[in-house]
């Protein structure tokens, strides 16, 4: 093990012997390199020659590009051309720091670490499984979850999925999460939790965050090591009273000594910039300090650059440009208005009483999707098969449960969105008894 990794893994043991613990193998060997090329280059910064940097530059010392790119692009060749830093732009990080502040306002003055910019949400996910999850490690998954999960923890490193149920009398699953969490028999205990989760479209009401807190609780309690990894994806799109308005990392961060509250977010869904690809990495735990964030930022950090070296520039320069807009506030909201909009239109459709004979709807409050259960024997890859073919609309088909994108479609379609299921369920249903 490199020697910059044990000084990380000093610090990190001696602040919360508990979080050396719930590190991967990966996590305790990985290490941001301050030796070498980045320390070398970074003590040639300002020198008269400096010969040290991997890029590209003018005579008169800026960046080289393309002049083409010049018609494009208003801002300064500093904010666009070079490489960023792999912790991410410092000015965007401290602004986004403010955001989870402002945003999570039951944070109060609770000690968070600074955030680590992942080139968007997937990646963050990915380097957090690099961090925390060891061959053979169990990850606790809602039976509605993202795909892209089994990539990430099954297929890069080895872990196993395991779910619980999400639903039960149209609320979130309390006591089967509970059931999962308390199966698992390993001294360290990772769950992700997704809210508004994809692709349900649910997040849990005020109560129910609550209950899921004090599960995680009882566990750590018994001195379990409790990695909870929070997908924040979907932040802010919530559309219903009563329901939980923060993420519930807030309710983590100061929890126990024995969870770890590892939250990802960014910019991709919050702010409409799928392609610009910034997410970022925040960390707390009770009684974090300022020492073992930074050890958790370095390793984060290093394995960022061990991956993929940084996240770019441009997008987070232009990130920071319209966070500090005046106008960035009013603009955001005309867009939550929008998908609210949606959201309220399709709830009606879906719940008219014609269609209730051949789907319902689960539990759904926010985001941007929601999904369907089908009757009488349906077959949701057949339907949707059926909807492309006879009726030129595309819906996603998870099991045997169809996800409606309301993000995705016009207020004024929405109806004949549902129509066109329901004519679909028709159809198929004829056919079978034919």
């Amino acid at each position: 093990m490199d020697n910059q990794a044990l000084t990380l893994n000093n610090t990190i043991e001696k602040t919360n012997s508990n979080v050396l613990e719930m590190l991967s193998e990966r996590g305790k060997n990985i290490f941001f390199p301050k030796l070498g090329i980045l320390a070398q280059s970074a003590q040639a910064k300002g020198k008269k020659i400096n010969a040290t940097i991997g890029e590209a530059v003018e005579d008169d010392g800026s960046s080289m590009h393309l002049p083409e790119f010049d018609a494009l692009l208003n801002m300064p060749t500093a904010t666009i051309f070079p490489y960023a830093p792999s912790f991410g732009k410092p000015e965007l990080r401290t602004l986004w720091k403010d955001s989870i502040y402002r945003k999570n306002p039951s944070l109060k003055d609770t000690v968070i670490s600074n955030p680590i910019a992942t080139n968007g949400l997937t990646h963050g996910i990915s380097m957090a499984g690099y961090l925390f999850a060891n061959e053979g490690d169990t990850v606790l998954l809602s039976n509605h979850y993202w795909e892209n999960y089994n990539l990430i923890f099954e297929n890069n490193y080895g872990a196993k999925v395991s779910t619980f149920e999400l639903f039960d009398n149209g609320g979130f699953n309390v006591a089967d999460f509970s059931k999962q969490l308390n199966k698992i028999e390993r001294e360290k205990i990772i769950t992700l939790l997704n809210f508004p989760n994809n692709p349900s479209g649910y997040t849990p009401l005020t109560s129910e965050i609550k209950a899921i807190v004090a599960e995680i609780k009882k566990v750590a309690d018994k001195g379990k090591k409790v990695v909870v990894l929070i997908d924040d994806a979907y932040f802010g799109l919530v559309y219903e009273e009563g329901v939980f308005t923060e993420s519930i990392f807030v309710e983590l961060a100061n929890l126990s000594e024995n969870v770890l509250a590892v939250k990802m977010d960014g910019a991709t869904k919050e702010d409409y910039v799928w392609g610009f690809r910034v997410g970022f990495i925040s960390y707390a735990i009770k009684g974090g300090t300022a020492e073992l964030y930074e050890a958790l930022e370095n390793k984060t950090a290093g394995a960022v650059r061990g991956n993929i070296s940084n996240i770019s520039q441009l997008s987070q320069s232009l990130l920071y440009k319209v966070y500090s807009a005046p106008t960035y506030d009013e603009s955001k909201k005309k867009k939550f208005e929008i998908l609210k909009n949606r959201y309220q239109v399709l709830r009606t459709e879906i719940s008219r009483s014609q269609y209730a004979d051949y789907f319902c709807a689960l539990p759904f409050n926010s985001g941007y999707f929601m999904c369907i259960e089908l009757k009488k024997g349906l077959q949701a890859e057949e339907i949707r098969k059926h909807l492309l073919t006879e009726y030129s609309t595309g819906v996603i088909v998870l099991g045997n449960v169809i996800r409606l994108a309301f993000s995705a479609v016009p207020q004024s379609q929405l109806p004949l969105l549902v129509e066109n299921l329901y004519k679909a369920c028709v159809d198929l249903d004829t056919k079978s008894k034919a």
